[in-house]
């Protein structure tokens, strides 16, 4: 089918249009007539999303589907997807429709609710498929508006502050990657981000102001878009605007925060980082491997110390994306398999997590853990769901969180045992957070009067955790689904970055010599 990705980009924002131009009126039936059109829209987005993944040729490394346009000033349109990028466009439209049914309850502002998110919707997928630098960072950074709209407006009582937090920190960090840009545009001539990845920069020596810089232009480009994706996961010292953003959320902005936005910054290391600078890349390695293995133990600690059930699992997944930035900056087959892995299984455990917090939020309007007890009593259905995913983000054997971890430490400890060894360690912490959660929400006698007529989760919230619960059993059981569709894209990333890696250290002992 031609143009299909576009078509599945853009399906959402055509909904919003639509949406925005003929749907009138704060009534029941408006309000009513807008989560349908929402629903429809990212069903059938989802559905469309399907021919893709049905076409697409997992032996073939490079693009597919790609569509090209004169756009403007020289500029090209230019879409596609590859083994690595294509499961991102699928957790992205498989997630969409069931983070608009679960904003069902939503009264406030309805239409202008579910047009912030398909707006968001076209933007995510863009990114994904954007082989254009310009048209990936007009993605990348457009996406910032609708989110900080959905905070803003239908978050909690520290809204405006969250808000302004997460769009600074992330508007502030892609700067430097735009200058970057600009400095690949002069050295290589292009934007075209297929031609950027076979383009060499420099890794020469440079003397800045008296400092010797080693990789020479791929460091300094390396470390300007490291600014960006690093806040974007967000890594270590700078994901102090997540738990924030989080906490004041709808329940529906949570889950695609951590879901699918965060999963950004990975794509980025994978798209940008290790294929075009791969000298700098493994020159800083080690800093990020590092720093990936502190944000794991650090944030896993901070997790044991929260009294908010959403403030817990926005540490929860701080942690979890440092074994993501360790696969990755393993770059090895293993490492970068799992570290896509866990994106994906991220995207559906943590994704519920958030949806469990919001069912009982929307009963008892608040998230603290002391107010819960005993829910067990009275919400049978909702303690077996909030247990499978509990046990998931712990990472049982059995479920897709197992097996992102497991390779990515098994990717680390080939290149650094000591990292692998601190990183282990989380698991251990991740248990501890996770349990002690559960115990205290579900577990123990019901002894609060103002759960005692609490009800349990309804046929709509129960269909909305069903594909999210099929999923995490499918991958975790089978997670061939995956490897085999992202495995020869790794393979050839991680070859071409060892080469150009291995290359670099030869000639710089040659220059020593």
């Amino acid at each position: 089918m031609e143009n299909l990705l576009s078509i599945i980009t853009f399906i959402p924002l055509v909904a919003a249009l639509i949406m925005a131009l003929f749907l009138r009126g704060e009534d029941a039936a408006a309000q009513r007539n807008a989560k349908w059109l929402a629903l429809l829209a990212t069903s059938a987005t989802f559905l469309v999303s399907l021919f893709l993944l049905a076409g697409f040729d997992p032996d073939n490394t490079g693009f597919q589907f790609v569509e090209t346009y004169d756009w403007i000033a020289g500029l090209k349109y230019k879409m596609g997807v590859d083994g690595i990028s294509i499961l991102f466009v699928m957790l992205t439209t498989f997630l969409m429709p069931l983070t608009i049914a679960s904003a069902w309850e939503v009264e406030n502002r309805v239409k202008e609710y579910m047009i912030a998110f398909l707006v968001l919707e076209t933007l995510m997928i863009g990114v994904f498929c954007a082989l254009d630098l310009v048209l990936f960072y007009l993605f990348f950074e457009a996406g910032l508006i609708p989110m900080f709209l959905i905070i803003g407006i239908w978050g909690g009582k520290e809204r405006i502050y969250a808000a302004f937090k997460f769009f600074l920190y992330t508007f502030l960090g892609s700067v430097l990657m735009l200058i970057a840009m600009i400095a690949m545009y002069f050295d290589a001539g292009t934007t075209d981000i297929p031609t950027l990845m076979a383009h060499e920069f420099s890794s020469g020596t440079l003397s800045i102001a008296g400092f010797q810089i080693v990789g020479g232009l791929q460091t300094l480009l390396f470390l300007a878009f490291f600014a960006s994706f690093a806040v974007k996961m967000p890594m270590w010292p700078v994901h102090t605007w997540l738990p924030d953003a989080h906490v004041q959320a709808p329940t529906a902005g949570s889950v695609v925060l951590a879901a699918i936005l965060l999963k950004m910054g990975g794509y980025g290391f994978l798209r940008f980082s290790l294929p075009m600078f791969p000298v700098g890349s493994d020159l800083l390695s080690p800093l990020v491997l590092w720093l990936s293995a502190i944000a794991i133990v650090y944030t896993s600690l901070v997790a044991l110390a929260q009294s908010d059930m959403k403030k817990l699992i926005a540490y929860s997944s701080v942690a979890h994306m440092g074994y993501v930035t360790m696969g990755i900056f393993a770059a090895n087959q293993q490492g970068v398999d799992g570290a896509i892995f866990q994106m994906l299984s991220h995207g559906f455990i943590s994704g519920a997590l958030f949806l469990c917090v919001g069912v009982i939020y929307d009963r008892m309007h608040t998230r603290e853990i002391d107010a819960y007890g005993g829910l067990v009593n009275r919400m049978p259905a909702y303690a077996l769901i909030f247990m499978f995913f509990t046990m998931a983000n712990v990472g049982l054997p059995g479920t897709s969180g197992f097996v992102g971890e497991f390779l990515t430490l098994v990717g680390i400890f080939q290149v650094n045992t000591w990292v692998a060894m601190v990183a282990t360690t989380g698991v251990i912490l991740s248990a501890a957070y996770g349990l002690w959660l559960y115990r205290r929400v579900v577990f123990g006698e019901l002894v609060k009067e103002a759960l005692r007529t609490i009800r349990d989760m309804d046929r709509r919230e129960k269909a909305i955790f069903a594909p999210l619960v099929a999923m995490t059993l499918l991958l975790g059981v089978y997670p061939s689904l995956v490897t085999d569709i992202i495995g020869p894209s790794v393979a050839r990333l991680t070859s071409d970055y060892q080469s150009a890696a291995a290359l670099f250290e030869a000639g710089s002992r040659l220059a020593m010599e």
